[in-house]
């Protein structure tokens, strides 16, 4: 690549909650070609380069259809970067995004896996190019919003409890919430038509039949709260 040219990608960083441990867990790519063949990478493409992409949004779309034939419940741009040594072969940037998942979902590409996201942002995973930082940045906005936005429940399962809720708000967190602060939210989001009761209930192995609900969005953006969910909102 000659110092005129300018190579421009998307990453994406692709969260699910393990069903298992109940910890996020971020998807990633290993990779076919140099630089760093072999290495497990965040999912990603050139953009307009042998595929035209009509925006940005679209190439993010097509990087997970393409590396891991996901289709996210949530996606959204977090931001870009862009230097002359983040990558070998020259100057490039990557403009990343933040992708949420059900936490159903599964991939049978061996080239693609789910990876302890803890194991990332400590290190002891090692990324290529830049990724360990696009993927704390992702986390960072994350957590950012989880204390005022329903971002939280595109984590959680179709048909969720309160506790699945409490679940995936904590895993975005890193710590513990107030039960009784999120009971009141979804009760303020199913007045408003984003959360609905499918009056159905789960018989978990220890205590009373929980109610089982499901996140009913009401169009591309997140349901704002006034307050955070940390300070007892």
């Amino acid at each position: 690549m000659s110092t005129a040219q300018v190579l421009a990608s998307v990453d994406i960083i692709a969260l699910r909650l393990s069903p298992h441990s109940l910890r996020l867990e971020v998807l990633l790519h290993q990779r076919g070609r140099e630089p760093y063949e072999g290495q497990w990478a965040l999912p990603g493409v050139i953009v307009n380069g042998s595929t035209a992409d009509n925006s940005l949004d679209a190439a993010a779309a097509r990087a997970l259809a393409e590396k891991a034939k996901v289709v996210p419940r949530h996606l959204e741009q977090v931001g870009t970067e862009g230097n002359g040594v983040r990558d070998p072969r020259g100057w490039t940037l990557s403009t990343y995004y933040l992708a949420l998942l059900d936490p159903a979902v599964v991939v049978e590409n061996a080239q693609v896996a789910f990876f302890d996201l803890q194991s990332v942002l400590s290190r002891e995973l090692s990324l290529p190019f830049d990724h360990g930082l696009l993927v704390e940045r992702a986390c960072e906005r994350l957590a950012a919003k989880a204390v005022y936005t329903n971002l939280p429940l595109y984590l959680a399962p179709e048909r969720f409890t309160v506790l699945d809720a409490l679940a995936a708000v904590q895993a975005c967190l890193g710590q513990v919430v107030n039960n009784t602060s999120l009971r009141k939210r979804l009760e303020r989001m199913k007045s408003e038509g984003w959360v609905q009761d499918t009056g159905e209930k789960v018989q978990p192995r220890l205590g009373r039949p929980q109610q089982l609900y499901r996140h009913t969005p009401q169009g591309a953006g997140t349901f704002m709260f006034d307050r955070s969910l940390l300070a007892g909102g």
